[in-house]
């Protein structure tokens, strides 16, 4: 089975990935590579905080690795708080991340948000990037326990509960994380890496 490096600590998002890889790919943590550093993210784009991440495991590590970078994007703050999601409110407080959200929005009545992930694969035959959209809209207070981040405050279309709300397995089928992370599969299935 081939081994290869979600570029990331963050137990959520490997659960998550592992659930859609079903065994077909060995996925191996930071911390299992002897990785401890701070990733860089100083990139102006979720495209380039992807690229940097996995560039610098592969770079220093010396294996193939995929790094994700994500964020909401809110059509009534101009597309914030995108790829500073994680430290919105100064921090990487989820519950402050949230709030700061909700205050700036309280002014507008449009709503209108998506996720965005983009992973991007690096090997020494290969750096790809994957992208995956969820569009939804943000309601006016956190609803739901499950998942991370601001799931508990967005709702996709064609649903009437949050990401919150849903178990890991319903919000694998239509996640932003889930639309990338299958591309990603089948690139690495069609390639045979």
């Amino acid at each position: 089975m081939n081994k290869i490096c979600f570029a990331t600590n963050n137990k959520g998002k490997i659960a998550e990935v592992k659930s859609l890889l079903q065994n077909k790919f060995e996925i191996v943590s930071l911390q299992d590579i002897g990785c401890v550093d701070e990733l860089p993210e100083t990139g102006s784009t979720i495209e380039e905080n992807s690229l940097q991440k996995a560039k610098y495991v592969f770079d220093n590590y010396k294996v193939a690795c995929f790094a994700d970078d994500s964020g909401l994007e809110i059509d009534a703050l101009l597309g914030l708080p995108g790829v500073d999601s994680a430290h919105y409110a100064g921090s990487r407080d989820n519950d402050k991340n949230i709030a700061l959200v909700l205050e700036n929005l309280k002014p507008f009545s449009n709503k209108s948000a998506n996720f965005k992930t983009v992973i991007t694969y690096y090997s020494s035959n290969c750096v790809c990037a994957f992208e995956g959209l969820v569009y939804g809209k943000i309601i006016d207070k956190p609803i739901g326990n499950q998942g991370f981040g601001y799931d508990p405050i967005f709702v996709p279309n064609g649903y009437n509960v949050t990401f919150g709300e849903m178990m890991q397995t319903e919000k694998n089928i239509i996640s932003h994380r889930a639309i990338a992370t299958k591309k990603l599969i089948a690139f690495l299935e069609k390639n045979n890496f």
